[in-house]
């Protein structure tokens, strides 16, 4: 069979691939993008946007709750039409898919779009659709999917994963999901909101994969008043009738359907990663420069989810573009990561910045915190709910981390993670504005009572003159 050549082959056409096509094209290299499967950014299909749409309507349902406190009356005849909402949902679904692609791959011939899958001869020859390309440098972006463990498949469709949920046209009366993470909770809470009697299950202590106790303390005691939680156990199902039973520990429930989301795997079957000739970890991975994303020495980059490491659509879209820049040169580049940044969009956010709590030295890191009670402002909003706990260097003061549960934490983390990743102090972060009354007054508060705890004071930069007494 001969061999076409070509500067880089790109496998995956989801956010990572597609970022890394630009690159390529931007460097003015000749490129084949290859996608096996359903096309469309995981994000756009089956993840962050259709859930967001979902997490929407519940929210907005729920909301009546409160409206009697207001003085609005007629809250109490509101009713939703699931189907129609559904629809809603998936039509949203579909126009952002339609937006990812057209954008991206409609101008593509077919020599250059190939929609089927591929496979590594060697670490540079790649077999696809019948022909062979020979590659100056390969970006491996196949992405993850859910894992289902092999005896619950024969649950058949009373078992669903998210690439499921999102295609149903009406939903169960009863439901277990299996894993609270960011996944299992954002949709527990949604569903539970939608009408559906809902039972949560995780192994783990924790949820969400908070790691600060308080703020994972708080967590559980908030969201486990609107659907019952069931930690410390792993789940186990089995039938009973035409229903399936979920049991762990001393929690059993008879529900209509599962929601497994017990974690993702990344898609390499059939890849023949064996043929980079490197070793492969327990995942058939092998080890990847986050910085550079080069696999040892080879002309071979992994980007986006199939590393596992950040399944995160802005780590997608960097990865994918750190891979195609140094796939398009030869290269081997170590570019600086952003900031962690994670945003669990329950009611309310759950979030976590920069170094997580079980990284921090607790002899070198002081901790402040604020809980959302008595905030203004989120008193206002009926959402006074949670705890905000940030972490500092105890000597310099600058800032290092955060996890909270909080109304409105998906803006109060980006503002924690644009000051960590510019090494802002807390003093410095006390001397920015601060409006009242606004959401932004909880972290000030976290801040104030962080700032007593640590030793550098008045770092802002300012004479004094120019700063405002502390």
């Amino acid at each position: 069979m001969s061999e076409r050549p070509v500067d880089v082959v790109i496998i995956g056409s989801g956010t990572a691939g597609l970022n890394a096509m630009a690159q390529v094209r931007r460097a003015g290299k000749t490129f084949v993008l290859i996608n096996g499967g359903e096309a469309g950014t995981t994000c756009a299909r089956v993840g962050c946007m259709p859930s967001k749409a979902m997490i929407q309507i519940a929210e907005d349902f729920h909301r009546r709750n409160h409206l009697g406190k207001y003085g609005i009356d007629g809250h109490e005849a509101m009713t939703l039409d699931i189907p129609e909402a559904l629809e809603h949902v998936q039509d949203l679904r579909d126009t952002f898919v339609d937006r990812v692609l057209g954008s991206s791959t409609d101008d593509l011939p077919a020599d250059l779009f190939i929609q089927d899958y591929a496979r590594l001869i060697e670490p540079t020859l790649i077999e696809v659709g019948g022909q062979r390309l020979r590659a100056g440098a390969v970006v491996i972006a196949t992405g993850s999917r859910p894992l289902v463990p092999k005896p619950w498949l024969d649950f058949g469709d009373r078992l669903i994963t998210t690439d499921d949920l999102f295609e149903l046209t009406d939903l169960p009366a009863s439901l277990a999901v299996i894993g609270l993470g960011t996944i299992g909770l954002e949709l527990g809470q949604s569903l539970s909101r939608l009408g559906v009697s809902v039972t949560g299950f995780d192994q783990l202590e924790r949820i969400a994969g908070i790691q600060d106790p308080e703020v994972n303390q708080a967590a559980i005691d908030i969201l486990g008043k609107e659907f019952p939680i069931h930690l410390g156990q792993a789940a186990e199902i089995r039938e009973e009738g035409d229903q399936l039973r979920v049991t762990a520990g001393t929690h059993s429930v008879l529900v209509d359907k599962v929601l497994c989301s017990i974690g993702r795997v990344p898609n390499t079957e059939g890849l023949g990663l064996e043929h980079l000739g490197v070793p492969l970890d327990a995942r058939g991975l092998p080890a990847v420069d986050p910085n550079s994303l080069r696999v040892g020495e080879l002309p071979v980059y992994l980007a986006g989810d199939i590393t596992v490491e950040r399944p995160i659509l802005h780590e997608a879209g960097d990865e994918g573009r750190i891979a195609g820049y140094n796939a398009a040169r030869g290269e081997a580049t170590r570019f600086r990561r952003k900031t962690p940044l994670f945003i669990n969009f329950c009611d309310p956010n759950i979030c976590a910045v920069g170094q997580r709590w079980n990284d921090l030295d607790p002899q070198t890191t002081a901790v402040g915190q604020i809980r959302f009670a008595p905030v203004g402002r989120a008193l206002i909003m009926g959402k006074n709910k949670g705890v905000l706990r940030v972490y500092a260097d105890k000597t310099s003061g600058r800032l290092l981390g955060s996890e909270m549960i909080g109304p409105k934490g998906e803006h109060l983390a980006h503002l924690l993670a644009w000051s960590i990743q510019q090494g802002l102090s807390v003093g410095e972060l006390l001397r920015m504005p601060f409006y009242h009354p606004v959401i932004e007054e909880a972290l000030q508060a976290a801040l104030h009572d962080l700032y007593g705890k640590v030793e550098a004071k008045n770092s802002g930069g300012l004479t004094e003159l120019e700063g405002l007494p502390d």
